[in-house]
């Protein structure tokens, strides 16, 4: 875990221009409108649930612990749960909604942007994902 790493991508996302074209960057992929990090991933399932439980909760600490620092400098956020499948969802929060059961977003003031973090855990493969996502469209 490299809190400060995290927080200094985030920080540097929220300033990025965006690609004019869906594809891969150094840190994970993005498209028109949005970033979307791999802060941390798990190089996926090897049958063993209680491996996958550890990572989870490790993930989990990390995240909470990106959301202090996270909080502390744009405020504390309730969770954003997502609802998969509504229609008319739009990208990023679409893809995010499909991944993850909770985010913290927040709305970075004066940049147009928005920020969500959360742990992906749903993959069906049993890639387990800490993720930000750095958006200009308000979550739904």
């Amino acid at each position: 875990m490299n809190i400060a790493r995290h927080i200094a991508l985030i920080d540097e996302l929220c300033f990025r221009p965006f690609p004019a074209e869906h594809g891969p960057s150094d840190d994970g992929f993005g498209g028109p409108g949005h970033h979307v990090a791999v802060l941390e991933t798990d190089d996926g399932p090897d049958g063993d649930p209680a491996r996958r439980a550890v990572t989870v909760d490790r993930f989990e600490e990390d995240h909470d612990a990106v959301y202090e620092v996270l909080a502390s400098r744009w405020g504390d956020t309730g969770p954003w749960n997502p609802r998969t499948g509504r229609e008319g969802t739009p990208e990023p929060w679409a893809w995010l909604a499909a991944r993850v059961g909770v985010a913290r977003v927040w709305e970075v003031q004066g940049t147009g942007r928005w920020v969500a973090v959360a742990v992906a855990d749903r993959d069906p493969d049993g890639v387990v994902r800490l993720l930000a996502v750095v958006t200009r469209t308000p979550p739904p």
